[in-house]
């Protein structure tokens, strides 16, 4: 079975999808720092718009098309694995009151991020080994 025009953009979303969430990971891992240094530098933070919830809405909307997109190639569950307690993780602490950005909040969001991020990962590899089939 040759691969169709929409491998590329498969393999690209799931690619933009890996990116998102490992900077996303690494974003809420490294925000309470910045945060508590900015004022030691003379930085005022106050006023900004959180971006927490809007990221959710889309990983989950990226996530879920890459994934089914995959599935219909590869018929693996394994990704779903990933993405499904990810993406529980990152609502939970993004529509729950624990969006208070406490510790908490930041280990959900570092660890939902980060099994996205694999989700992706591995839905890639996924998509290239059953086109390597073909």
């Amino acid at each position: 079975m040759p691969r169709s025009r929409a491998a590329p953009s498969l393999e690209t979303a799931d690619r933009v999808g890996f990116a998102a969430s490992f900077l996303c990971a690494i974003h809420c891992a490294l925000l309470p720092l910045v945060l508590a240094l900015a004022p030691a530098f003379g930085l005022k933070l106050g006023g900004w718009v959180d971006f927490d919830q809007a990221f959710v809405v889309f990983a989950t909307v990226l996530g879920a098309t890459t994934l089914t997109l995959g599935y219909r190639r590869h018929r693996g569950f394994h990704a779903w694995a990933l993405l499904l307690p990810g993406l529980a993780l990152v609502w939970a602490a993004s529509f729950t009151p624990l969006h208070n950005h406490s510790t908490t909040h930041m280990v959900m969001m570092v660890g939902g991020g980060v099994m996205l991020a694999l989700a992706h990962l591995l839905n890639l590899r996924l998509t290239h080994a059953a086109a390597g089939r073909a």
